[in-house]
């Protein structure tokens, strides 16, 4: 689903992004309820920033990269953690793209995402290029998703890799 967001472009660099769990959902400017094998997700569009809402049986995971006005927690690289019965796994990275490079990677993407049925795209007035993307997807008992925070003016592109699977017990080996 592809949507122009009705709010100014205001998070305007890559490094001010950070990354939290378990916050309260915050208020969206577009979202898409997707139940997945049984996981209910919602995708969230906080102006260039994401939430992800996901509750299952086991719990609920909230996680959230956004410029959090006090947050502490920059983005970082990756992340593995236990978050209640689930194996919680993050990562980022950011691509600096020349201008003509980052118009056709923005094109190609909010194309991926706009026509895939568990996808959310929303674009800022005035910049087509100015966009956030979610994409999730569930494979072998566990919920993935990414994510894209396009800045068009510095000609980067922040992305995320989601992965919360069910926690495995640990194998006792017979020798």
């Amino acid at each position: 689903m592809l949507t122009t967001l009705n709010a100014s472009y205001t998070d305007t660099r890559a490094a001010d992004l950070a990354w939290a769990l378990g916050r309260e959902p915050l208020p969206a400017l577009a979202t898409l309820d997707l139940e997945l094998t049984g996981a209910k997700l919602q995708l969230r569009l906080l102006g260039a920033s994401h939430q992800v809402l996901l509750e299952e049986g086991r719990g609920i995971c909230s996680e959230t990269v956004a410029c959090i006005p006090g947050s502490r927690t920059p983005l970082p690289l990756g992340v593995a953690k236990r978050v209640d019965d689930w194996e919680y796994e993050f990562a980022a990275r950011v691509e600096i793209l020349s201008p003509g490079s980052f118009a056709g990677r923005a094109q190609e993407l909010l194309a991926l995402v706009s026509d895939h049925p568990h996808g959310l795209a929303g674009v800022f007035p005035g910049s087509p290029h100015a966009f956030t993307a979610l994409l999730a997807q569930y494979h072998d008992g566990q919920v993935h998703w990414r994510t894209w925070h396009a800045y068009p003016q510095d000609g980067q592109l922040v992305a995320t890799r989601t992965r919360v699977g069910v926690r495995m017990p640990a194998t006792v080996s017979a020798n």
